[in-house]
């Protein structure tokens, strides 16, 4: 059994529904994880803005064009009117609840109700469109058995034993359909997953039920080299070990989200990235086998701020450290990259949601220096530090690049530079030049 993802972009219109179901109706025993269409997430965040501005008349027209939007789709989709008759009684039974909803007084609760209906129109269209196509598929809403506890972490042995239980009640099925990013809160309440949203989905079932493999069909032939927006000739890199993707994750690869492959990397199921466009790609696999002596990839992670905090009293203080880390804890701010020496402090981050509050308590440590709009370059693969030549290849490709930090040590797959945002695409393509 294996794990199949699809986002929205794979099933963003009839066409590609159907392409879909091409690449699934001949897997047997499969559990198949779909996104909400392309645009229709979005277009639910917009009613719900609506709701929330207490604008009943642009909730009911956006209501209304989404499903217009719907029913172009399902006339384009089947080919007979039994099936165009029931796709429609489906959908129309969600867009009832939709109108319902809509009518209540907004809440971030009812948001996510809102959210979720998304998911569940595209797993009923997926699921209806084989039928049409004769394959014996089972939807499975997810809703019944993804959970997740207070702290927003998946409930693995409830997860576990309710999919199981829901798979064993439909033996003879070829297919089990199921949504990915949705589920319940430890209150019984519509939730989601957040990080990752369909992939955590796809990841967390295929670990907890012992897939052969875990597949994240997307619009892009796996994870690339380097960033094929800003680098020419980039190509997909066949073979990851579970820790370099995640730093490639963390670090700018959209492809995939870094905490999506944690239970895939606990449970050792691999996971392997393939490009619904072109299927017969080789893609990227993901598993926890290391290819020693090799750069693997380059990304970058943009909007960084650097804070630098210079301090006299830091020379030979114990505490100091623990002063700064407890700073940015209360202010629920991650630290992306840290260097230090005897007088200073230098460390980055993504979020300046409290960055003037953060300053300020700073500032009773040291001088505090902060430089915006900058990128983190991360050159991935295989960094041990017994490794030679590796590091000095990466520092002799930006030798014309002004260079703000260097973190090296707190990872053996990952060297990362601190350089300004206007440098960026210079510095990915001499990486590109020098290292592969």
């Amino acid at each position: 059994m294996k794990v199949k993802k699809f986002g929205g972009t794979s099933v963003g219109s009839a066409e590609r529904i159907r392409n879909v179901g091409k690449l699934i109706s001949g897997c047997k025993k499969d559990i198949v994880v779909l996104s909400a269409m392309s645009g229709t997430t979005n277009s639910l965040l917009e009613i719900s803005s609506a709701i929330k501005n207490d604008d009943t008349k642009q909730a009911s027209q956006l209501i209304s064009q989404l499903r217009e939007k719907y029913a172009d789709t399902i006339n384009s989709l089947f080919r007979t009117e039994e099936y165009k008759h029931k796709a429609t009684e489906a959908i129309d039974a969600i867009f009832n609840e939709l109108k319902a909803l809509s009518e209540k007084t907004f809440s971030i609760k009812l948001e996510k109700e809102i959210v979720a209906k998304g998911e569940m129109m595209s797993t009923r269209l997926m699921n209806l469109h084989l039928h049409e196509e004769g394959f014996n598929s089972v939807l499975l809403p997810a809703l019944d058995f993804m959970k997740i506890d207070r702290h927003g972490e998946p409930l693995e042995e409830f997860i576990k034993e309710e999919a199981s239980k829901a798979i064993a009640a439909h033996p003879d099925a070829d297919l089990y359909i199921t949504q990915g990013f949705i589920c319940r809160n430890q209150d019984g309440d519509v939730d989601n997953l957040q990080r990752g949203g369909s992939d955590y989905t796809a990841s967390i079932l295929g670990a907890l039920l012992g897939a052969e493999e875990i597949e994240i069909w997307t619009d892009i032939d796996g994870m690339h080299n380097n960033d094929p927006r800003f680098v020419e000739d980039t190509r997909p890199v066949h073979n990851l070990h579970f820790e370099e993707a995640a730093e490639l994750a963390y670090f700018g690869a959209k492809i995939l989200h870094p905490t999506c492959i944690l239970p895939a990397r606990e449970h050792n199921v691999p996971v392997r990235l393939l490009n619904t466009m072109d299927p017969a790609a080789e893609g990227t696999l993901i598993e926890n086998k290391l290819e020693r002596n090799s750069i693997k990839a380059v990304a970058a992670k943009d909007n960084i701020t650097a804070i630098k905090i210079k301090s006299g009293r830091m020379l030979l203080a114990y505490g100091f450290l623990k002063k700064v880390f407890e700073i940015f804890e209360k202010y629920e701010t991650s630290i992306d990259m840290i260097t230090t020496s005897e007088v200073g402090v230098s460390l980055t981050i993504d979020n300046e949601k409290n960055l003037q509050l953060i300053e300020e308590e700073l500032s009773k440590l040291g001088a505090v220096t902060i430089d915006r709009d900058m990128v983190i370059i991360c050159v991935v693969g295989d960094l041990e530090w017994t490794n030679k030549g590796f590091e000095a290849a990466a520092l002799e490709a930006l030798r014309n690049v002004p260079v703000r930090m260097i973190s090296y040590g707190g990872s053996n797959y990952n060297i990362s530079f601190l350089i300004k945002k206007e440098d960026k695409t210079k510095a990915l393509r001499l990486l590109s030049y020098h290292l592969f």
